[in-house]
């Protein structure tokens, strides 16, 4: 099996550069909606949350009031620790869980671990490829604005929440530039996937011999 990490920053293009993967053959992992998973109502997580949180972070029928939880952790350092320290444990073993599954079905599987605060939480060491999909901040708070209709204000605040793009490409084994069409960005992934085809048989020309 051949574990990819793939991260970027919000709005740089993640999403198109995962599908195509998944197009190509990729088993894609996608830890946001692992996350989700991992606070859904009746879980372990939610009543971690609530126990942090309280009640406030709660919409009326008891499940996560997800945009006032953002409010209110990407305004706060240590609130925002508190929430990761909850949930990403809940998420490795999820991520673990569909991995398994993914080796137990094709063992030259390749998986692509789409994980938006790979950085951040410290996993760069954990895959044989890191892909860092990078789009210059300011074009992402534009699209942020512009597509997704956030404020200037709010959108900023969400690329402050995560690594600088320093940090983050410091880390990339390979990088995806994610400021053009999405079809030049699809282009590049083709590419990605002709050299993970070429280290996978490697590894297996290797096993071999």
């Amino acid at each position: 099996m051949f574990r990819i990490g793939l991260t970027g920053g919000i709005a740089a293009g993640k999403s198109v550069a995962t599908a195509h993967l998944a197009e190509l053959g990729a088993v894609v992992v996608d830890h946001d909606l692992l996350a989700r998973q991992a606070v859904a109502p009746g879980s372990v997580g939610l009543a971690e949350i609530v126990e942090a949180f309280g009640d406030v972070v709660l919409t009326p029928d008891g499940s996560l009031d997800r945009p006032g939880l953002g409010a209110l952790v990407f305004a706060d350092a240590a609130a925002r620790s508190r929430l990761n320290d909850i949930v990403h444990p809940e998420v490795r073993r999820l991520s673990a869980e569909q991995e398994a599954r993914a080796a137990a079905a094709d063992p030259a599987a390749v998986v692509v671990h789409d994980i938006p605060l790979l950085v951040e939480t410290g996993q760069a060491g954990h895959f044989h490829l890191v892909v860092v999909v990078h789009t210059p901040a300011e074009q992402r708070v534009r699209r942020l604005v512009e597509g997704r209709g956030l404020s200037e204000d709010a959108a900023r605040s969400r690329l402050a929440s995560q690594a600088g793009d320093d940090e983050r490409l410091a880390a990339a084994d390979f990088t995806l530039d994610g400021s053009g069409s999405e079809d030049d960005l699809r282009a590049q992934v083709d590419t990605l996937w002709q050299r993970v085809a070429a280290e996978v048989a490697q590894e297996a020309e290797a096993d071999s011999a």
